[in-house]
């Protein structure tokens, strides 16, 4: 493993949640996954109602996940690109993912878990310490469901 993965890897640990990106009917599309780092492995959790475990199973995709809402003076944002392949975790991953929502989209949470093997790895840092980010603008909450097509 390259420096770049293994610095990938510990702060990658440091988070819960990522996103995975892949295409689906050549369309791309990015979604929530709930990861662990477990052994040197990257495992995500995701909703199997979506459908989107299907598009990235076998598939090359991107993993990332980063600090940005932190008040850190160094933001950093990491991305793994690998195949994922569905796996069955066992009772010591099962334990690191914790525990699973009730709900997606108001759905009963069904789970399905992924294993990326990483081809290669990057990091990329914001260095702040002399000046601080202008804080979040808060988004609107919008009542509004887009139908997938899974």
């Amino acid at each position: 493993m390259s420096t770049e993965e293994i610095r990938a890897i510990e702060l990658l640990s440091r988070l819960s949640y990522g996103r995975v990106a892949t295409s689906m009917r050549a369309m791309p599309f990015v979604a929530p996954a709930r990861h662990i780092v477990f052994e040197g492995d990257v495992l995500i959790r995701m909703h199997r109602g979506l459908g989107y475990h299907r598009a990235c199973n076998g598939s090359v995709v991107a993993y990332g996940a980063d600090n940005f809402g932190s008040e850190a003076d160094s933001v950093w944002s990491v991305q793994f690109t690998g195949t994922a392949r569905i796996i069955e975790p066992t009772e010591a991953q099962l334990a690191a993912f914790g525990p699973e929502p009730r709900a997606v989209d108001g759905e009963p949470f069904d789970p399905v878990f992924m294993r990326i093997e990483p081809q290669f790895a990057t990091v990329h840092s914001l260095d702040y310490t002399s000046e601080r980010p202008a804080p979040a603008t808060p988004v609107p909450s919008f009542e509004r469901h887009l139908h997938h097509v899974a």
